[in-house]
């Protein structure tokens, strides 16, 4: 890498940093934690219609004490940012979430004979709810039955952020973001973002109204519509232009879906336009690189996708956000329609699964930082002719760390297997040892063009190294520092955690 690509990555890192604390929101999203995460549900002896205190940290019951009960009633209280759900004076915290909405997410109804397994799923459910920042209950329990009162503590909407930086692509430019999740009290989502430089103007705009299990007839549905460019992973500057620029990636489109639960699966059916182009600096299409291998199917520099897809999930997360055990499945299939240039006709398949392990090697954890073996293993393969700056590629700070950007393959199809031990340092800093491997298992020399075997991408790679993960009031920042097989080192920062 040239000196002025480790100064940009440089600026960029700098201003990610300052960008994060410059944030602005209507109402600051602190990551409180919950207070009370254990497996099974909780009971306290107090005057519950009374109580206007912070709820507090509850003791566990025992299964056998709740599982002949009947579930007499349930009840929604909503917290203020002191956790109290009555305000001063002693009127109930009003929230923004329908009450019905959340009690058409439960299984366990009133009447019902109370079980634990349903109850724990319930509360789990809620949790990854977008629009819930905490949800914690009491059981208030008699000789013959039970009512369930939850408390929960909505995350603030809507929210503002803007930001700025400097790339390779389209040098300095500024970023204005909006987000609400939680549109008409029933956790439907908007999130849109919009970034202007001296060169471009991109967005990326998607609309979530999820389905509710209370009204099974009705369909959940989701758009989205974006533009965005950015330097070509695929055929990055180991082969440039015959200009001598390096490719550009620019994507626009849409798409739209229908979302249906079944059971413990979430299901997503969608009709999706991409138009991917390559082009060179002054963002003139290109339609071969300096060796006059084709970067796009049609020939021109720009293929059309027209595609049918079709997505499962089976989420059994404890909560959305930072989880502390369950796991993630995600399967789905793409068919692309001969429609528009390049009349492609392939099938892209892929498979996604992380599963959480709490573990007490050090012995330390909280509900700030928990102690934990993380593991994410993604497959996938396109079958047929399919564009080249559609290949999977491996390497960068999301993928096989260590490595660039798109540095280890560019691949028709790929294996992706990574672990991580996450441990608490601080109550609100924690750290991360991590490894990666990533493979194409061969498959690179069937891609049109193909773009990483002329430029000497080994195919497969290895990442080890450490991290640190910091919470802060504007979102978790991952720092990783990487290691490749090959003796390449990275640091790199960036926000969320890798999996």
């Amino acid at each position: 890498m040239g000196n002025d690509k480790v100064l940009d990555m440089r600026i960029q890192i700098v201003i990610l940093i300052v960008g994060m604390f410059v944030s602005w929101s209507y109402q600051v999203r602190a990551e409180s934690e919950l207070k009370n995460d254990t497996n099974l549900p909780s009971t306290v002896e107090t005057d519950i219609e009374n109580m206007d205190e912070p709820l507090p940290t509850l003791p566990s019951v025992e299964r056998a004490e709740v599982s002949e009960k009947i579930v007499k009633d349930i009840q929604i209280r909503f917290l203020n940012n002191k956790d109290k759900w009555v305000d001063e004076k002693g009127r109930p915290i009003e929230g923004r979430t329908q009450k019905n909405f959340i009690i058409d997410n439960l299984r366990l109804k009133p009447g019902q004979i109370f079980r634990n397994d349903l109850f724990q799923k319930d509360v789990e459910r809620l949790r990854r709810l977008n629009s819930f920042d905490k949800v914690n209950f009491v059981l208030e329990e008699d000789d013959t039955s039970l009512n369930i009162v939850y408390y929960i503590k909505e995350n603030k909407f809507p929210s503002w952020n803007f930001g700025g930086g400097d790339n390779g692509d389209v040098g300095l430019y500024g970023k204005v973001g909006y987000r609400d999740a939680n549109i008409n009290g029933l956790n439907e989502q908007l999130d849109t973002s919009v970034q202007v430089s001296g060169k471009d103007v991109q967005f990326d705009t998607s609309f979530i109204s999820p389905y509710r299990r209370g009204e099974p007839s009705r369909l959940g549905y989701s758009f989205r519509a974006f533009r965005e460019r950015d330097l070509s992973r695929t055929f990055n500057d180991e082969i440039k232009l015959s200009n001598g620029s390096t490719a550009r990636e620019g994507r626009f489109g849409g798409s739209f879906a229908v979302l249906k639960s079944f059971d413990d699966w979430d299901a997503a059916l969608g009709l999706n336009y991409t138009r991917i182009s390559l082009r060179d600096r002054d963002y003139n299409l290109a339609r071969v690189d300096r060796l006059g291998s084709p970067l796009s199917v049609s020939g021109t520099g720009i293929d059309d996708l027209v595609t049918v897809s079709f997505a499962v999930s089976k989420d059994e997360r404890d909560r959305r956000s930072n989880p502390t055990k369950g796991s993630l499945l995600t399967l789905s299939t793409e068919q692309a329609i001969p429609i528009g240039l390049g009349k492609i006709a392939s099938n892209r398949l892929l498979a996604n699964y992380i599963l959480y392990v709490p573990v007490t090697f050090i012995g330390n954890s909280s509900t700030e930082n928990t102690e934990m073996i993380a593991l994410n293993l993604q497959a996938g393969t396109n079958i047929g002719e399919f564009p080249p700056a559609n290949a999977f590629d491996l390497g960068g700070l999301n993928s096989v760390r260590g490595y660039g950007g798109g540095r280890v393959a560019s691949a028709r199809s790929y294996g992706l297997a990574s672990v991580e031990y996450r441990f608490p340092i601080l109550q609100r800093v924690g750290g991360v040892l991590f490894a990666d491997f990533g493979s194409d298992f061969g498959s690179s020399k069937t891609v049109l063009g193909e773009p990483g075997i002329l430029r000497g991408k080994p195919g497969s790679g290895f990442g080890y190294g450490l991290g640190l993960r910091v919470k802060s009031p504007f979102g978790l920042i991952r720092g990783d520092l990487g290691i490749s097989d090959q003796g390449e080192v990275k640091f790199e920062v960036t926000t969320g955690q890798r999996f």
